[in-house]
């Protein structure tokens, strides 16, 4: 009697039989498509270790192309194949942008020989035929597996939830946190990264349309562009329930979006599709996406329903090309820059509304901060806003830049919270936006609802920069410095040369009575800005407050020179007088301030660096003049 020699693999509850192309969960089949069964086969072999996707698909598909989306197909079969164990154990790793690991202990094992008897011998001749051969064996769990399959297909299309829940692990948690990484550009140009970053954010946008579901900001996501971490960790990391990966390749005029959706707490691929268009349609294109994988969110992992999307305009597509390629200066931070590629495109197309808006945003950050006055650069952010939301009021961002301009420059205090409200009820998942409104409701003196808000804008960006800073703001304007210097301390460990940081802890510091602390945080911020009068004014608040009237002296005169080139702020100008004890310069020049509507006035209710004037009867004019409640 001959005898046949093969191995099988053990991981878990499960064995595979390559030999006969099954895979058993305690010597039950669980029916696979071939291909299916090839990938989970090489994974297994190769068990521990990386297999890049490119290999993977060549050794299943040797003699054809095929899209990436059908591998990442076979890899969620599996997924359901294998994660209903009780043990709930994770099998198969992805590592974003390259490939699979499977990560189960496996066990090789020769099985024991299996008896294959001559022909004659399968004849029964009055008695029972004891030995099935192992071709019958293999029809018989042919034909269960197919019956298996059947009746799972018939079970959950009776009862979806219910099946649904039983065969694939029970309930999972409702996805109420989603986040979309950046799509990787495979079109080989590095100068089409823009496209790429483009249809992220847009993605990100159009899912935070979503009813109650919470959108990660893009600046957050952004970070994880080139990380090499494993997905569970990347949501783990953003607090995110789901993640949505995928990539974006243009050929010509033809553009191509792979995207697939992920459950975070097992690593699940439930869903991947690619979609693809001319060019010149690339904003159906990205609606047609962001649809897809809210329908996804919605059927498979028991999110909110998807609300309609929004009527699609025609845009020119140079215009839109210049669009993107702003976006991706503004997000560097070169805003002049990208204040020009706004311009093109709205040249090319007047009627574009994300241009204004954006280009408006870009210069709410010039006049925030003083590098322009107050009525070029709120002017511009108010008349670029306006027009944003003129060509369409449904668009968040124009709404909360309008709203910047009327805290700051109009002081329309209650026209700014009705704007602010409209851009959230927009755009619930704005991080930007709720940081705005955060700087609202402090100036309006509402101190415990700004940090509250701020708080909510980070966990709508854990990961970006930005909005952590301000968080230390906040504990300064409630004046619990000890936070303030804690927060502003643990923000400076990830970026040491982040000037508004070392001027908010300077800005404590003198609260503290620290002065020479102060001086070396305002000389940092001076010194990574090359010397931005803002920052500049700043260091000599901090001469003042610590005596060194001399170098308190001879910053005005650096900042007198300045303002002959350039605008400098009589705000700032105001701060070091008063720390000098020259309150009749110091009014004086908060009258200008008044004039010109500078920016930081809108912050006077509060402002420590103000308490020597507060006393006066001049200072409560002040603020009936500016509007703030008293």
């Amino acid at each position: 009697m001959a005898q046949a020699a093969k191995h099988l693999y053990e991981f878990g509850p499960f064995r595979i039989d390559p030999s006969e192309g099954l895979l058993l969960r305690d010597e039950q089949p669980i029916p696979l498509a071939p291909k299916a069964f090839e990938a989970l086969l090489l994974l297994v072999e190769s068990s521990g270790h990386l297999i890049e996707k490119g290999v993977l698909m060549q050794k299943l598909w040797p003699d054809s192309f095929v899209e990436e989306a059908n591998l990442s197909k076979y890899i969620f079969t599996l997924r359901q194949a294998l994660s209903d164990g009780e043990d709930g154990q994770k099998y198969i790793e992805t590592v974003p942008k390259r490939g699979y690991r499977f990560v189960a202990s496996v066990q090789k094992l020769a099985a024991e020989s299996v008896e294959q008897a001559p022909a004659e011998m399968l004849s029964c001749e009055g008695e029972e035929a004891k030995t099935v051969t192992s071709t019958t064996r293999w029809r018989i769990a042919l034909v269960s597996a197919v019956l298996t399959a059947t009746a799972m297909v018939l079970l959950v299309w009776l009862d979806p939830g219910e099946w649904r829940a039983r065969l694939f692990g029970g309930p999972a948690r409702p996805v109420r946190t989603i986040a979309v990484l950046p799509l990787q550009n495979l079109s080989g140009d590095t100068a089409q990264d823009y496209l790429a970053d483009g249809m992220t954010e847009a993605l990100t946008t159009d899912l935070a349309r979503m009813e109650s579901l919470q959108v990660i900001s893009r600046t957050s996501a952004i970070q994880y562009k080139a990380a090499k971490k494993s997905l569970p960790v990347i949501a783990r990391e953003l607090n995110a329930d789901a993640v949505v990966e995928g990539s974006v390749q243009r050929s010509g005029d033809r553009v191509r979006v792979t995207a697939q959706l992920v459950r975070a707490s097992d690593d699940r691929h439930l869903w991947a599709n690619t979609f693809e268009r001319d060019f010149p349609d690339v904003l159906a294109l990205q609606d047609e996406v962001a649809s897809a994988i809210a329908k996804q969110v919605e059927s498979r992992l028991g999110g909110p329903r998807p609300a309609p999307p929004p009527n699609v305009q025609a845009v020119n597509i140079e215009a839109y090309e210049n669009y993107l390629r702003a976006n991706y200066y503004f997000d560097n931070f070169d805003l002049q820059k990208s204040i020009d590629y706004y311009r093109q495109a709205i040249k090319l197309d007047p009627n574009y509304a994300p241009a204004y808006a954006h280009m408006a945003e870009a210069y709410s950050f010039l006049a925030f901060f003083g590098a322009v006055s107050p009525s070029e650069g709120w002017g511009k952010v108010k008349e670029a806003a306006s027009l944003a939301v003129q060509k369409d009021e449904r668009l968040p961002e124009g709404h909360g830049a309008l709203a910047l301009a009327k805290l700051h420059y109009d002081w329309d205090f209650p026209g700014a919270e009705q704007e602010f409200k409209r851009a959230l009820e927009l755009n619930p998942s704005d991080a930007d936006v709720r940081h705005e409104h955060a700087h609202y409701l402090m100036a309006m003196g509402r101190l415990a609802e700004s940090e509250a808000e701020s708080r909510r804008a980070v966990e709508l960006d854990p990961v970006g920069d930005g909005l952590n800073s301000c968080l230390c703001w906040h504990s300064f304007a409630a004046r619990d410095y000890d936070e303030a210097v804690r927060l502003a301390a643990k923000f400076l460990k990830s970026q040491p040369d982040d000037p508004w940081e070392h001027t908010i802890l300077g800005w404590t510091y003198e609260q503290k009575r620290m002065p020479e602390q102060a001086v070396a945080e305002f000389k940092k911020a001076v010194e990574a800005t090359n010397g931005d009068p803002f920052y500049v004014a700043a260091l000599g608040h901090a001469y003042a407050l610590g005596g060194d009237r001399r170098g308190a002296e001879k910053v005005l005169l650096t900042l007198s020179d300045r303002a002959k080139k350039s605008y400098v702020s009589p705000f700032d100008l105001a701060l070091i007088y008063t720390a000098l004890g020259e309150k009749e310069k110091a009014f004086a020049l908060l009258d200008k301030a008044v004039a010109e509507h500078s920016t930081f006035l809108v912050y006077t209710k509060w402002e420590p660096r103000l308490d020597p004037l507060r006393s006066d009867p001049r200072f409560q004019d002040l603020l009936r003049r500016i509007g703030l409640p008293r």
